[in-house]
Formats: C-alpha cells, structure tokens, sequence
C-alpha cells in the first residue's frame, strides 16, 4: 500500500504543480535520540510528522484540518490518551495536515501546519521534542483553532509550544512567524493519500491504521481502546 501510495504521489503532484520543490532532510552530527524517550521525526516523504518508538506495535496516520472542529473534538476527547500510549510505546502517530479550510495561502491553517514543523525539527544541536510534548501541543493548538478567522499569533503558539515542552529553540522559531515549510505541497500530498484512503468519504479527521490497513471509524466512542487492545 505504501509503495503503491507514493507512486500516486509521485504522477499527481506533477498535474497540480509544476514548481513544488522537493523537501528534503539532512542532519549532520544530530545527537542520537534517548532510547527511553518517544521520539518525533519528519516521514520520509517529508508531509508527516511522526511521533513515538520506532518499534510501536500499533501505528496510525490522523489527517487533520487546523480549523476542524470535528479534528478538535478529537484532540479534546483522546488527545491525552494518545499521548499516554505514545509515551508507553504502545503507539506511533503520524500527523498529516491539510489545509483546505484556508482562503489564502499563509492562512489560519497554513500557519499552524507550520508551526508543528518547525517543532517536529531538529534544533542546530539535534535536539527534538519528545513524542508526549509534540501531541500535548498538537492539542493546545486544535483547542485554540478560531476556524474562519486568523487563527493564533505566532507569539501565542510559541507560549502553547513551551508549555506542551517543546525545546526552546523550537519555540523561539515559532514566534519568529516565517513561513519555512511548503504547506501547499504538504496539503497537496496529503489530501492525495487521504483520496487513496476513502475516495467517497474524505474528510477530517481520519485515522487510518497502518497496522492494519484499514481506514479506523472515530465516531466510535471506543475506537481508540479497541485500537489498542488489537
């Protein structure tokens, strides 16, 4: 699924633009990550951020919009618990944002997917957050999302990080505002493997389960413990 996936990628993106430049990730002499401690890293593809252990034995893909509300309802209602099984290793998230709720491209949900970039980065010494921070601030800022409207300030999503314990490196990036992520070929890639997804229902949030290969129905109240006890 996953080669065939990139393979879609790789002729759709050439029909929606010509001009996106490929992202790619090089760190030289990046500290090796505490093995006891859930990590968070950019995929490979460059569109997802992956937190958790490498060896979880359950791992999911959330396709989220900043300004859903049903994507904040989520956060608010499970949010604590994935962080719970992130930090167990039981668990691995790799959050792929959309953006198609933006009216313009350094809109509301631009910003944010930006955001969660730049703290998904490594500093100049290699330091990243830990896996439990990086989904404590996925939700502070689902729960701050002002949807239509401009969204928080850079300077506010920086205090959000800090808190949620991302390194402050990262967090001074944030307040700093610039836009250093290609969001529109984020969106672009993303919405493309949510269509491979579910072509007829594509909409946010969707958890798909890439242990199983199987889309997951989060209007399950129990999705998420049964996820788990699979």
């Amino acid at each position: 699924m996953r080669r065939w996936r990139s393979a879609l990628v790789a002729v759709a993106l050439v029909a929606l633009t010509s001009t996106a430049a490929g992202c790619t990730k090089a760190v030289t002499g990046a500290a090796q990550p505490d093995p006891a401690t859930a990590a968070v890293e950019i995929t490979e593809d460059g569109y997802g951020i992956r937190a958790g252990f490498d060896d979880a034995p359950v791992e999911i893909e959330i396709f989220t919009e900043p300004q859903c509300t049903h994507c904040a309802d989520l956060q608010a209602d499970f949010g604590d618990q994935i962080a719970y099984y992130i930090a167990v290793g039981q668990l691995a998230v790799t959050y792929r944002p959309v953006t198609f709720l933006d009216s313009e491209a350094d809109g509301h949900s631009a910003r944010v997917s930006n955001a969660l970039f730049v703290a998904a980065s490594p500093s100049p010494d290699g330091d990243t957050p830990t896996g439990p921070a990086f989904q404590r601030f996925v939700e502070e800022l689902w729960a701050a999302q002002d949807p239509g409207g401009s969204g928080p300030a850079n300077d506010e999503m920086a205090d959000m990080a800090r808190a949620a314990g991302i390194p402050d490196y990262q967090a001074g990036e944030i307040a700093s505002g610039d836009l250093t992520f290609d969001t529109a070929a984020m969106s672009d890639t993303n919405l493309i493997y949510l269509l491979d997804i579910d072509p007829l229902e594509s909409g946010t949030p969707t958890v798909y389960d890439l242990t199983n290969d199987e889309k997951v129905d989060v209007y399950d109240n129990d999705w998420l413990s049964t996820l788990m006890a699979s």
